[in-house]
């Protein structure tokens, strides 16, 4: 049940970060655009295919993997914002979507991990 609620809300986060690049690359920023872009949509990309581990151990990667892409993007996010590229209300709503990819990955990783004890 987590896990598919992980994978809803990595959808929903990378649709609305392909959305802010769309209107980033109209405003003719391209640099960070192009970051948020990778790192962002690498987040659900990293979590659908741990879906398909080898097991535990390749499962938890994916998984690290996806996390440090969600803190990348966190950083992102803040320097749009704070260079008024976006707006209080967007960074407020994607700041929090993903920090709670953040949390539901780190979740994750220590379940899957104490599983294997």
């Amino acid at each position: 049940m987590k896990e598919n609620k992980l994978i809803d809300l990595s959808m929903e986060f990378s649709v609305e970060i392909i959305n802010l690049v769309k209107i980033l690359k109209s405003n003719h920023e391209s640099i960070i655009a192009n970051q948020i872009g990778r790192s962002g949509t690498s987040i659900g990309a990293n979590i659908h295919e741990a879906q398909y581990a080898q097991g535990t151990k390749d499962f938890v990667s994916k998984f690290e993997i996806a996390l440090k892409e969600a803190s990348e993007t966190g950083y992102w996010l803040e320097l749009l914002y704070k260079t008024k590229y976006i707006d209080e209300e967007t960074f407020k709503r994607l700041n929090s979507k993903c920090t709670s990819l953040r949390v539901m990955l780190i979740a994750s990783c220590k379940t899957a991990k104490n599983n294997t004890k």
